[in-house]
């Protein structure tokens, strides 16, 4: 009889089991699909008016002080092209460069004739930027730049400066595509020491242009 017993409940165990399996749905593996953030990088081309102005002051170590001649002291009309690469919403690479156009002027070298005088310049720069609303951001210029000075008149004068650059600017975009800009870049700020002196650089310019992001 035990043995009947224990049969018993073992057809019923197993029975119950079976139906209760029978219930379960096959469980089938959960793939989850990664997340890939869509990327806000691309190049960019730009072109821009410019208002450079250049300044050259040749200071001369005489007895019991210096003596100060200004060179040159005028404002140019440039036209800035520029191409950058941007990483992300906060950081791009960016190269200038200013096509000038001639200011006629009389005090280069204390020259009191007529002078033709153009400035060329460059520039490469890291683009540190920070959007402040989805339109409108400010950005920095740090880099490296260098200008081109040349005078034709009754005798030619050419002159080239290069060094550390920097610049401050904001731009807004109306479409993904389109954007207008301005900025302020200090293009060459510094001094160069000769026998009997030194001459005082200063090369900077204010840039209104429009962007293309491709």
């Amino acid at each position: 009889m035990k043995k009947l017993n224990l049969s018993l409940v073992t057809i019923l165990a197993m029975s119950t089991f079976a139906i209760a399996g029978g219930d379960i749905a096959p469980v089938e593996p959960v793939v989850e699909t990664p997340y890939v953030e869509e990327s806000t990088g691309g190049f960019y081309l730009g072109l821009a008016y410019g208002l450079l102005n250049g300044s050259i002051d040749d200071n001369i170590n005489v007895p019991g002080g210096t003596v100060t001649n200004s060179l040159l002291d005028t404002d140019f009309d440039e036209i800035m092209i520029q191409a950058g690469y941007k990483f992300n919403d906060y950081v791009a690479v960016e190269g200038r460069y200013w096509f000038g156009m001639e200011s006629s002027i009389n005090n280069w070298n204390i020259d009191t004739s007529a002078n033709d005088v153009t400035i060329d310049a460059w520039g490469l720069y890291v683009k540190p930027m920070y959007p402040v609303t989805e339109a409108f951001n400010v950005y920095a210029l740090l880099g490296y730049a260098g200008a081109d000075l040349e005078k034709h008149s009754l005798n030619y004068v050419s002159d080239s400066v290069d060094g550390f650059s920097w610049g401050l600017g904001a731009d807004y975009s109306f479409t993904d595509n389109v954007a207008v800009f301005v900025d302020y870049v200090s293009v060459y700020d510094d001094s160069e020491s000769y026998v009997g002196g030194e001459v005082d650089y200063s090369i900077d310019t204010w840039n209104f242009g429009v962007t293309y992001n491709f």
